[in-house]
């Protein structure tokens, strides 16, 4: 495995796309690979969100999506860890490890407070990920969420 993890621009989205339309299904969202490509264009063109592309041999085979936040108690940046992804056929060989790191560095290099994410409750895998990679999990705040 040859892997690099670069910072994607509008050059990559057909392939970020491709990623981005998977990681849509496996939260149960229908296939619009059409929509997943002007999701991410628009994201790209206003520069709202910094993407890490994963790359084996060429082939893209994941991504990760950070939102910058900012942080009134700490005064300083933060980063959302919003989106990670990884094609089935390329799991469990350490990309999702190099994005993290990818992320981890670009908060530092960013001079951010922290990064911050979230999963779903039965994402038992991914939540074993986190804490390897030095994720901790937060017991004292809770989450909610107001639907528009």
């Amino acid at each position: 495995m040859s892997l690099a993890i670069a910072r994607a621009s509008l050059a990559d989205l057909d392939d970020l796309a491709a990623l981005f339309d998977g990681y849509r299904q496996f939260y149960g969202q229908p296939a619009d690979r059409a929509r997943a490509a002007a999701f991410l264009r628009a994201r790209l063109q206003a520069d709202e969100s910094v993407v890490f592309l994963a790359r084996d041999g060429g082939a893209a085979v994941g991504f990760t999506q950070l939102y910058p936040l900012w942080s009134s108690v700490q005064t300083g940046r933060a980063w959302l860890l919003n989106d990670l992804f990884v094609a089935p056929h390329s799991r469990g060989r350490g990309v999702a490890r190099a994005l993290l790191d990818a992320a981890r560095e670009h908060g530092r290099a960013t001079g951010a407070r922290y990064l911050q994410l979230e999963t779903a409750r039965d994402n038992a895998e991914a939540q074993r990920l986190y804490e390897a990679h030095g994720w901790t999990r937060d017991e004292a705040m809770h989450t909610y969420h107001l639907a528009l």
